[in-house]
């Protein structure tokens, strides 16, 4: 049944007094002259957190302050453009270089602290072991690192082994706890990796408080002491937060980002760019990235040059900085040690590739049932202790097994290394003697990084999943290539061999290319993400002849994982946690319609025209939330009232002289000479409304949402309301057969932790 204007409350501010007639058309001329013609310093629409934007009149917005700019005559009207111009220019390059130097900032951070686990260096507390010993020859043994042991003069080696273990558990409970404390207190949005939510929010969805100052400061640092204690995490992802954060808050020093939604949300397109550029060292990788996760990205040629220049002048901060001192942007760029592939190699690619799909569909199934049990469990009220605790229970089992005792940063660096009598054997992995030996730790080491990746990936602390994917799957393609490689040495005349030397003494086969290939594959299964992962694996390793095979695991591992499930895991966190955003994949339907999915007319809430008043329509504002109603005349439909512009006119009633109008009844449609008592809301009624015949098919609908950025649809039979469907319900139409959707969903503007 249709729910009309009643009189539920009486609010202060209404008063029982004579109607002004002239006050009331003064105040509807002022509303008119608002609605109409929007005033970028005095903005209609104010958008709360957790609803969406109304991308058409964003846009329109724009376009009528950049025509008033270059309306300006003489000096002005060159000026004035020029000027505004420069303001977007200057937003992009302090992004920039800001996310560069905070990325080599944290790199360096990050080393410090990590290496403090294990030791310290003699001669000063603040370097790292790579600066402590910097400038000595290859395999000549530093002196000036000591660890812990070796610094209080312990000698015997089981007082060796409880230091060194105790120091490192309990630095790893202290630099986590500390993250979380943080995350608790100062910024909960602060938690987890944020390319959700920001893909969530360049696709409409409002949530300021996840880009607040504070949540910049609170990523920064808590990044750093998360992925230094040592949890199976990595700050990769973050950094697009980062980025996004340090784009948002600049961009609110001037009026044109600041009141406008939809440019804000081209400027943190870019950002997110450079965001990636800095986590990989991979510019065209970070623009590529934005095509292919960043649907903003696809709409405007404009915003793919804007993160190209962002991107590469992110990585050129952050080269100029260098912190790892290999003039690299990376720690593990490399390059492969031999320029020719043989045909028999794509059997373990392949091989890779299969594992790769396979495994990355299992660590998003782990990771949701994680995520979903951790919500229904008493953890959800104890996130701090949820946090120590796992810490240390990462840290003991680390450090029992050499490969995960380091950070995954610098094992994958050693894991993409070819062997190299110059640089030193690490540990062991190019001794041929110890091949099943380290084939064994490889393997544990992938399968306790997964159970530990999927428990860590959603508890309060910053955490990517980029760097421990890449950890996994280089750890099993390294292990896959040391088997081939112990096959060729065994058996080097085989036919399979034919094309390799026959000397096995000389390189054929490259197990730290193995390393790649599974390292793609992995990331692939996990992220589903294609072009720009191969772009950014190329960057990495500037193998280009190497690219091919890249390209074939990406698109195994893909074929695989969607055969499980398809989206990657970003998109199950985008369903868990029911943000409105609309994938841009196409959507088939079998032949039904749209109004087995609508919501029929007597669902809906409708405003009756000239059947409320001013008082009962400010009830029916606080008695629901949506953020419009359609409007009515005996069944016809007159238009789409915005909640915000409804809300914005009672504000002015309530703070003007006409607050004696309380009882005004309210009219969407002109008011005629001989009814001057009424108040006109006509100009808050939605300029462009989309009407449809509920028998168009669900496909239609759908591709409609995605591609005209749709806040709502409204359904017809011969002009009367038949039916309405949002954003919100296509989101989850679309979403209906993830086992979970809504598991992790808070009410707009509540934290997502107690």
């Amino acid at each position: 049944m249709f729910l009309f204007c009643v009189i539920s409350v009486s609010p202060a501010w209404f008063s029982a007094s004579e109607s002004h007639d002239s006050e009331l058309q003064a105040l509807n001329s002022e509303l008119s002259q608002w609605t109409d013609s929007p005033d970028p310093k005095r903005p209609p629409h104010t958008y709360r957190d957790g609803s969406t934007i109304d991308w058409l009149y964003e846009e329109n917005l724009e376009r009528q302050r950049k025509n008033r700019l270059r309306s300006q005559r003489g000096a002005k009207g060159i000026l004035l453009p020029t000027l505004d111009t420069m303001k977007m220019w200057f937003v992009i390059v302090a992004t920039g270089i800001g996310v560069g130097v905070t990325g080599a900032s944290l790199d360096v951070l990050v080393k410090w602290l990590g290496d403090l686990r294990e030791g310290r260096c003699s001669y000063g507390f603040f370097y790292n072991q790579v600066a402590c010993c910097s400038g000595l020859d290859p395999g000549e043994i530093c002196t000036e690192w000591r660890t812990w042991s070796e610094w209080f003069s312990v000698h015997s080696i089981l007082g060796q082994s409880l230091l060194q273990s105790f120091v490192y558990m309990a630095l790893a409970v202290v630099f986590a706890g500390s993250a979380a404390i943080l995350v608790q207190t100062y910024a909960p949005y602060a938690f987890h990796t944020g390319i959700p939510e920001i893909k969530a929010i360049l696709g409409g969805y409002v949530l300021d408080a996840f880009l607040s100052p504070w949540t910049l400061l609170i990523k920064g640092v808590g990044l750093a002491l998360s992925v230094a204690s040592g949890l199976s995490l990595g700050k990769e992802g973050p950094l697009v937060h980062v980025a996004c954060c340090m784009a948002y808050n600049l961009s609110g020093f001037f009026p044109q980002f600041r009141h406008n939604e939809a440019q804000k949300r081209k400027l943190l397109a870019a950002a997110a760019a450079a965001g990636v550029s800095v986590a990989f060292g991979s510019p065209l990788g970070g623009v590529l990235f934005g095509l292919e996760e960043l649907e903003t990205f696809a709409n405007e040629t404009e915003v793919i040059w804007r993160g190209f220049v962002t991107s590469v002048i992110a990585a050129v901060s952050l080269q100029y900085v260098d912190p790892f001192g290999t003039s690299k942007l990376v720690l593990f760029q490399v390059t492969s040690g031999s320029d020719t592939w043989r045909a028999f190699e794509l059997v373990p690619w392949l091989f890779l590739g299969v594992i790769g799909g396979i495994l990355g569909s299992l660590l998003i199934k782990l990771n949701v049932a994680a995520a979903v049990y951790r919500r229904n469990s008493i953890m959800h009220e104890w996130p701090v202790l949820e946090v120590i605790g796992v810490s240390a229970i990462t840290a003991a089992i680390s450090y029992l097994v050499v490969f995960l005792r380091v950070q995954s940063s610098e094992l994958v660096a050693n894991l993409f290394q070819e062997c190299d009598a110059s640089k030193g054997d690490y540990h062991g992995l190019c001794n041929p003697v110890a091949m099943w030996r380290n084939v064994f730790l490889l393997t544990l080491t992938a399968t306790v990084k997964i159970g530990l990746t999927a428990w860590t990936f959603g508890m309060m602390v910053p955490a990517g999943i980029f760097l421990p994917t890449i950890a996994i799957g280089a750890s099993l393609g390294r292990a896959v290539g040391l088997l081939t490689q112990g096959m060729y040495r065994a058996h080097p005349t085989s036919w399979i061999f034919s094309s390799c030397p026959p000397d096995p003494t000389v390189r054929c086969i490259s197990p730290g290319f193995y390393a790649v290939i599974g390292a793609s594959a992995m990331l692939g299964g996990v992220t589903r993400m294609t072009i720009s992962l191969v772009v950014i694996l190329f960057e990495l390793t500037g193998a280009l002849s190497h690219v091919l095979p890249i390209m074939i695991s990406v698109m195994v591992s893909k074929w695989v994982g969607d055969a499980f499930g398809e989206g990657g895991i970003y998109t199950a966190w985008i369903a868990m946690r029911r943000y409105p955003w609309l994938p841009s994949v196409e959507y088939k339907d079998q032949g039904e319609v749209a109004a087995q999915v609508m919501r029929p007319v007597d669902e809906l809430v409708v405003i009756e025209n000239r059947k409320c008043t001013l008082k009962e329509l400010d009830a029916l504002l606080k008695a629901h939330e949506f953020h419009g109603f359609p409007v009515v005349q005996e069944g016809q439909l007159l238009g789409y009232a915005i909640r915000d512009r409804l809300r914005a006119f009672l504000s002015m009633l309530s703070t003007g002289a006409a607050t004696e109008q309380s009882e005004q009844i309210c009219s969407f449609l002109p008011i005629r000479s001989e009814d001057p008592g009424s108040a006109d809301l006509s100009p808050v009624l939605e300029k462009a409304v989309l009407q449809l015949r509920k028998e168009v098919p669900q496909e239609l609908v759908v591709n409609m949402f995605q591609k005209l950025s749709l806040r709502h649809v409204l359904f017809t039979q011969s002009g009367k309301l038949t039916g309405m469907m949002t954003k919100s319900d296509v989101v989850s139409f679309l979403n209906a057969h993830f086992p979970h959707a809504a598991a992790l969903a808070v009410p707009p503007g509540q934290s997502p932790w107690p």
